[in-house]
C-alpha cells in the first residue's frame, strides 16, 4: 500500500473509531446518570402528585398495532391505581393531518385510561409534547412541577432524565415493558444509541423547547 492511501486509511479508521467513542459515550452517560432512577415494580418506586405519560402512537407509521402505546398505558395505569401518581400528564402531539396513520396521541391515551377506570379529571392533556425536550420543559416551567414520575420505556426514561436534570426537576421514571416484537425492540436500540448524542448536541448549541404559555392544555387544569 502506496503512502497516501495508507495515511488516508488511518485517517479514515481514526474518525469512524472517534464517532463511535462519542455514540457509546454518550449512551452510557445516560445510561450512568440514570442509575438508581428507573423502576420496575410498582411497589418499588415512590410517590410523585404527576406522572408524565411520554406518548407514542397506538399505530405505527406502518399502520401495524404499536405495543409500546398499550405498555405505557398499562404502566401509567399502574401507577394510578397503586396511589404512586394522582395525575397523569397526557403529553404528545396530535398528527391526525400530518402523518399517513396519524393520531391525536393525547387523546389516545385519555381514551385508554378512562377504559382502564382512570377518572378523565385525573388526565391533563398536553398537545405539545411533541419532543421529549417539549414535555420535560413544559413540566417545569407551566405546571410547577419540581419532582415527577416519568412514564415510558426504559430507554426513554433514561434519556428524560437527563432532560428534567438539566431543568431542575427531580424525575424518576416507572418503566413500561418493551415490544415482544425482537426486531421492534432492536429498532429502538438502535435509534436510541443516535438519539442520545442528538440530545447533548441539541443541549451545547442552545436548542430550545417549543411550548406557549397560553396553552389550552392547561387552561382547565390545576396546577399541580
Amino acid at each position: 500500500m502506496n503512502k497516501p492511501k495508507e495515511t488516508l486509511l488511518w485517517l479514515v479508521t481514526g474518525v469512524v473509531m472517534t464517532v463511535l467513542l462519542l455514540i457509546f459515550g454518550c449512551y452510557y452517560i445516560v445510561v450512568w446518570n440514570a442509575s438508581g432512577r428507573t423502576y420496575d415494580r410498582v411497589d418499588d418506586i415512590p410517590h410523585n402528585k404527576a406522572g408524565l405519560l411520554l406518548a407514542t402512537s397506538p399505530i405505527t407509521p406502518g399502520g401495524a398495532h404499536n405495543y409500546y402505546f398499550d405498555n405505557r398505558i398499562k404502566a401509567a395505569d399502574e401507577l394510578y391505581k397503586a396511589g404512586k401518581i394522582d395525575f397523569i400528564i397526557a403529553s404528545g402531539g396530535d398528527y391526525t393531518q400530518t402523518q399517513k396513520n396519524g393520531c391525536n396521541e393525547p387523546q389516545a391515551i385519555l381514551d385508554s385510561l378512562v377504559a382502564r377506570g382512570v377518572p378523565a379529571d385525573r388526565i391533563i392533556l398536553d398537545y405539545e409534547g411533541t419532543r421529549t425536550l417539549n414535555s420535560i420543559a413544559k413540566a417545569g416551567q407551566l405546571y410547577n412541577l419540581e419532582s415527577m414520575t416519568l412514564i415510558s420505556q426504559k430507554y426513554h426514561n433514561e434519556r428524560a432524565i437527563y432532560l428534567a436534570d438539566k431543568y431542575g426537576i427531580k424525575a424518576i421514571g416507572y418503566n413500561a415493558q418493551p415490544s415482544p416484537i425482537r426486531k421492534n425492540r432492536i429498532k429502538n436500540t438502535l435509534r436510541e444509541f443516535l438519539a442520545r448524542p442528538k440530545m447533548f448536541i441539541d443541549i451545547l448549541i442552545g436548542i430550545r423547547p417549543t411550548i406557549k404559555e397560553d396553552s389550552d392544555s392547561i387552561s382547565v387544569e390545576p396546577r399541580i
